[in-house]
């Protein structure tokens, strides 16, 4: 089989294939966090919620959001695509609050969905009132009962790596705080259920996952430069800072930075 004919093959199971950010692992002090959803979601997978606060909090005209926090793993997606689906017509921005190593093609279909579903996206911690005193397990199982929380959203220490930057792109109107982190570091893309494959399938399971993510920020109206930048990233195991200068003028955000 030719080598094009391999890497076909292996986009077939592309459901099995995750690019993984190198990134540090998920915070400590959320290692108790209750599991997700099912017996085999890890216990710092992302969750959304809804939360509300005093009148442009999230905004000009914004009192209330959709909180994304956590990991970006395998079936995140799906929890996006069932949570949106509930709002039916209200288009509520997104903040997001992402850490730890994620699935970066799972970070493109969250963007898919947003963009979908005509949302705004920005990124800051959302801080809910009634976890102030509350234990983790009692404040997760807060954020899980479907209600709306008093909330505010913290972005004195915004940092958005390269999941955050994929889901953020999907943004009808995409917003930064001016004094943001924006950090695009290496990327390595592997079969999760099979992650010893030949150095020959490795490189071109990494040349398809950069041909997605150039054709998806083209279509979301990011500048492709920054697909070389990840590219180049990604060779020298290197991780370069966007600063806020440039976040315009590469479509990161829509709106130039207050």
């Amino acid at each position: 089989m030719s080598r094009s004919g391999r890497i076909r093959t292996l986009f077939v199971m592309t459901i099995l294939v995750m690019a993984m950010l190198l990134a540090p692992a998920a915070r400590a002090q959320d290692a108790a966090r209750p599991p997700v959803g099912g017996v085999i979601s890890p216990p710092d997978a992302m969750i959304f919620y809804l939360a509300h606060g005093p009148a442009g909090v999230c905004g000009p005209n914004c009192s209330e959001w959709i909180a994304a926090e956590g990991v970006v793993e395998w079936d995140t997606f799906k929890r996006m695509f069932a949570f949106a689906g509930r709002l039916g017509e209200r288009k509520l921005p997104v903040i997001l609050n992402v850490w730890g190593e994620g699935d970066l093609k799972v970070a493109m279909s969250l963007g898919k969905i947003i963009r979908e579903h005509g949302l705004d996206v920005s990124v800051g911690k959302t801080v809910v009132a009634e976890c102030a005193d509350a234990k983790d397990t009692a404040c997760i199982a807060l954020k899980r009962s479907g209600k709306s929380l008093d909330a505010g959203v913290d972005i004195s220490a915004v940092e958005c790596d390269i999941n955050c930057l994929l889901i953020l792109a999907g943004g009808v109107h995409r917003m930064l705080p001016a004094g943001a982190k924006v950090l695009v570091g290496p990327t390595q893309v592997r079969n999760r259920f099979a992650p010893n494959v030949s150095d020959e399938q490795q490189k071109g399971l990494q040349a398809f996952f950069d041909d997605q993510c150039r054709i998806y920020l083209k279509q979301m109206g990011v500048s492709e430069d920054v697909v070389g930048m990840i590219e180049r990233n990604s060779a020298a195991g290197r991780a370069t800072q966007i600063l806020a200068a440039g976040w315009l003028q590469l479509g990161i955000v829509t709106e130039p930075t207050p």
